[in-house]
């Protein structure tokens, strides 16, 4: 995830594509990674601000370790009250509210000056079930065009949304990930192996596919750089056999000193003087002969 953008440009955007049960696995497992980051410095950001709607504030006190939470990350508890019956200030239907509430938490981590921090939500599905597409674009980019998020992706389930849905999400991300299983037309589904793809739009308009494997077990899910290139070794030294062999071919352009005088045709001397001419024969009488005249000399132009 690329981290901070440049000045004047909005905040990079991640679409997560869950389309096998694991999609959540990778959110997971990348706010595992970014939270360590941020805590060894070595990310832009200073803090994260994590909006649950899938899975409980505990499930991800569980996943991290609690002195990360307590430095670097503050969760919005959107799952156990998403319509805010229970008076809370992160319900689904106020989507103006939902931004403050981002943003007052992430001022809270990092303060109110220039520090940037990252957005996490962990599905938009409820988002998308309780208000209108245009709506939920409106949030996300708002997020995105904020001073001090300096990053912001999202999980998203394509199968329970239209295509129409799925292309807007697409159209405000700056990157695309999606899982892609092994044996997915198979009567005994295997969905943990695959491979996991990220598609990247480059500042200069050009698009970048990046793939990984992936598997799932009992630690959580994994990934494995696959190279696209086969491996293939040269041998770029000869031996003195090859070499001999190789200064005995004839080469089309190479003159060799066999005693006769080399004359090759040159395009521009008839063919008669080399024992050989061209004869040619009209295709009808109607034809007409070669001219030296200009077929197009009287033409008013």
């Amino acid at each position: 995830l690329r981290d901070g953008g440049e000045e004047g440009e909005l905040a990079p955007a991640l679409t997560i594509e869950e389309t096998v049960p694991f999609g959540l696995d990778v959110s997971g497992y990348l706010l595992t990674n970014l939270s360590s980051s941020i805590l060894a410095g070595k990310s832009k950001s200073h803090g994260l601000v994590l909006i649950t709607f899938s899975r409980s504030p505990s499930f991800y006190l569980q996943l991290l370790k609690k002195g990360i939470i307590v430095t670097s990350i503050r969760i919005l508890d959107c799952y156990t009250d998403p319509l805010g019956w229970i008076d809370q200030p992160k319900c689904v239907s106020d989507l103006k509210r939902l931004f403050s509430s981002i943003i007052e938490a992430g001022r809270e981590l990092v303060g109110d000056g220039k520090t940037p921090f990252c957005v996490a939500i962990d599905s938009v599905n409820e988002l998308l079930r309780r208000s209108s597409m245009p709506l939920v674009s409106g949030l996300l980019t708002d997020l995105r065009s904020h001073a001090q998020v300096s990053s912001i992706y999202w999980s998203l389930n394509t199968d329970l949304h239209q295509d129409k849905v799925t292309n807007a999400l697409e159209y405000i991300s700056t990157m695309k990930a999606n899982l892609e299983p092994e044996n997915l037309f198979l009567v005994h589904q295997d969905f943990g192996r695959g491979r996991f793809h990220v598609r990247f739009k480059l500042r200069k308009g050009r698009v970048r596919v990046m793939s990984e494997e992936y598997h799932v077990d009992q630690s959580g899910i994994n990934f494995a750089t696959k190279s696209l290139l086969p491996k293939v070794q040269f041998n770029l030294q000869l031996s003195e056999k090859e070499r001999v062999e190789k200064e005995k071919v004839v080469l089309p352009f190479e003159h060799q000193d066999d005693g006769k005088s080399l004359d090759i045709y040159d395009g521009r001397r008839s063919l008669v003087d080399k024992g050989g001419e061209i004869i040619y024969f009209r295709d009808s009488d109607d034809e007409h002969p070669d001219s030296d005249e200009d077929p197009d000399d009287d033409l008013d132009i």
